[in-house]
């Protein structure tokens, strides 16, 4: 292939942007001083390059057959048109995830789609170069449909409820290098939410799980579907904000419909079917009865300190980079820490996750999702720790269970 004279430009900028933040990188690592506002730019410049030769069409995302995007080196249509290379990746995609499309034209829709997601994958990887990006089982939505089917948290809460329910502030200077409440028996097996916008129970659920883990000595599996079904409390600051099934909630009010209702059932009780239906709750099948909930301080060595303290903790965050996330320690260089709109589970922290943006080994959360074990990390996902990443510190709770 002959290359045009802006693309040799592009590929020599590109080729020494690596060089001078390599060299930067080692020279750092070695005690010398480093300028990090030329690090910084030679990232920017780097990704801008990036995006540029996509818009020129000047790459082409190769996926090996493990999903990830493992090179960018030929011409990627924006067009989306139905290449050979891209109908293979997607009939592969299909097999591999049980799609079934009822139509041709619902097909040829899919997989534009599947295109586009292929570009959004690449370009994550540029702007979060610290973990793998690439095809996931959700590669075949639009962005308005991962969101509305696998988010689900009313992002209008964040930060404290009132003075009465925030934790008290603990010591954080004898805190653990490293923390794993899977490791100490805490955490239940990872579930899967569906095409249900269930995320707030899952977290709910998960949450309460661990606390109860911590009172009683016994890990129970605990029912989302009894929340979908019965709880349709409301924030008291907006009466508006209210649990609605599977079309979003917050698990603030859930811990107040819990207080309220009694407790909750045990999942082999109350099976989770992804539908909302009728209540069936039987109070006197309740396995856990939460007493108290507590919000924790936004700075994040006192949601550690509060890990390890009162048992894994519900949080919320946003769910920008985690449609094509694979593996890694996630460090978007942009992600909004406004827009929450995705319930999580914090089980742990590790102090040693590379992040080359941020100069050498940096500390990561470890969180619980609610999409299986298909996505992700085995159904985790690693989030760069200590920088608000994604808003993850504005929406963050503890339960207190009746022993």
């Amino acid at each position: 292939m002959v290359w045009s004279d802006t693309q040799s430009l592009i590929f020599a900028f590109r080729v020494a942007s690596f060089a001078v933040i390599s060299i930067l990188i080692i020279s750092s690592m070695a005690g010398y001083n480093t300028n990090l506002l030329v690090l910084a730019g030679c990232m920017f410049l780097l990704v801008i390059s990036t995006q540029i030769s996509f818009s020129l069409g000047l790459d082409n995302g190769r996926v090996s057959e493990g999903g990830f995007i493992a090179q960018v080196t030929e011409k990627f249509n924006r067009e989306h048109l139905l290449n050979l290379r891209s109908k293979t990746l997607f009939d592969k995609f299909i097999v591999e995830h049980g799609k079934v499309y009822s139509t041709i034209e619902e097909y040829v829709r899919r997989l534009r789609i599947f295109e586009k997601n292929l570009l959004k994958a690449a370009e994550n990887q540029a702007l979060d170069p610290t973990a793998v990006h690439g095809i996931t089982p959700f590669s075949d939505l639009t962005e308005y449909e991962f969101e509305s089917r696998y988010t689900g948290l009313l992002g209008v809460r964040q930060g404290l409820v009132n003075e009465k329910q925030t934790a008290e502030i603990l010591p954080v200077d004898d805190l653990p290098a490293n923390f794993d409440w899977r490791e100490k028996g805490a955490v239940t097996e990872v579930k899967t939410q569906g095409n249900c916008g269930s995320c707030w129970a899952f977290s709910t659920t998960g949450v309460v799980e661990g606390a109860n883990f911590l009172a009683t000595g016994k890990l129970l599996n605990l029912s989302e579907q009894q929340l979908i079904d019965c709880d349709h409390k409301c924030d008291p600051l907006n009466t508006k904000a209210c649990d609605n099934g599977c079309h979003g909630g917050l698990m603030t009010n859930a811990y107040n419909y819990l207080m309220e209702a009694g407790g909750i059932e045990e999942a082999k009780n109350y099976p989770y079917t992804g539908v909302q239906g009728d209540c069936k709750f039987n109070p006197d099948l309740a396995a856990v009865k939460a007493i108290n909930f507590t919000t924790v301080n936004l700075d994040e060595k006192q949601i550690a300190a509060n890990l390890v303290k009162h048992g894994p903790l519900a949080v919320g965050l946003n769910a920008a980079f985690m449609q094509t996330y694979i593996g890694g320690v996630s460090c978007p260089l942009i992600c909004s820490k406004r827009f929450i709109n995705h319930g999580v589970l914090l089980v742990g922290y590790g102090h040693k996750g590379f992040a080359l943006l941020r100069l050498g080994y940096r500390p990561y959360w470890i969180i619980k999702n609610s999409w299986g074990k298909r996505w992700g990390e085995h159904g985790y996902y690693k989030l760069c720790r200590g920088h608000g990443e994604c808003g993850m510190n504005k929406m963050v709770s503890a339960v207190i269970p009746a022993r």
